[in-house]
């Protein structure tokens, strides 16, 4: 997370960024590969950022999660951009995997990512 933070710092300093660029690019960094993967930053106004998620269970386990992932994005970007995060769900755009995958829950990836 500390190599994000430097490559953001470097991004801010260049004023050719918006506020909604530096805070769709600091998404990744701040929940981390993996739950980037499932929880895509799309959009950014009025201090908030739209976030699509595959279905309603990632959606309803991510909720409690928002301070801590707000909390981040402020560590990243050194700056209060981010006000809400607001999750909904992605149109789908492929096939749901084989039942026979275990998945991780939203929780599970994020404790892993914390140890």
């Amino acid at each position: 997370m500390e190599r994000a933070g430097r490559l953001i710092a470097q991004l801010k300093s260049k004023s050719a960024l918006t506020p909604g660029e530096i805070a769709l690019a600091a998404w990744p960094p701040a929940v981390g590969k993996r739950l980037a993967e499932k929880a895509k930053a799309v959009s950014f106004g009025s201090g908030s950022i739209t976030v699509e998620v595959e279905d309603e269970i990632w959606r309803r386990n991510l909720a409690p999660l928002r301070g801590q992932i707000l909390a981040n994005l402020r560590k990243l970007t050194g700056l209060d951009l981010v006000e809400r995060i607001e999750f909904r769900l992605a149109v789908p755009r492929r096939p749901p995997v084989s039942e026979r995958l275990p998945a991780a829950s939203p929780q599970e990836i994020w404790r892993k990512r914390r140890a």
